[in-house]
């Protein structure tokens, strides 16, 4: 890693990273798809770090504008860690169980790009 030794070299720096920041910021728009992935002590242990890198870099190297790939606490179903909730407006809220990577990068593929939810990794939501 390279050190910082300008003011123009921590300019580059943040703006080499600014397109993650702002995939996690500014989740709050309702017409924006938001991706939420369960970060709790449970899903940092099952891997939800490297579900939530691979989530962003996917859709980064789609161009989704549109999206917003957030991190959240617990959503009560440790048993499927890691976690990810996909929410697009006007839809109910899908949530995946047992994400690793790859299978972050085929639900931003499939489900958000293609319309196509993946039913098999699907956690039932009974009583929510």
């Amino acid at each position: 890693m390279s050190t910082i030794k300008s003011l123009d070299d921590l300019k580059a720096l943040r703006d080499k990273h600014k397109s993650s920041i702002d995939l996690r910021e500014s989740s709050d728009s309702e017409s924006r798809i938001r991706i939420a992935v369960g970060m709790a002590t449970c899903g940092i242990a099952s891997g939800s770090r490297e579900t939530i890198n691979a989530i962003i870099e996917e859709v980064r190297k789609l161009g989704m504008e549109n999206v917003a790939v957030v991190q959240t606490g617990c959503l009560g179903y440790c048993y499927a860690e890691p976690i990810v909730e996909v929410r697009i407006p006007n839809k109910e809220p899908v949530l995946y169980g047992k994400v690793n990577a790859h299978k972050g990068r085929e639900i931003v593929n499939s489900h958000i790009k293609g319309g196509q939810i993946i039913s098999d990794w699907v956690i039932e939501r009974t009583g929510c």
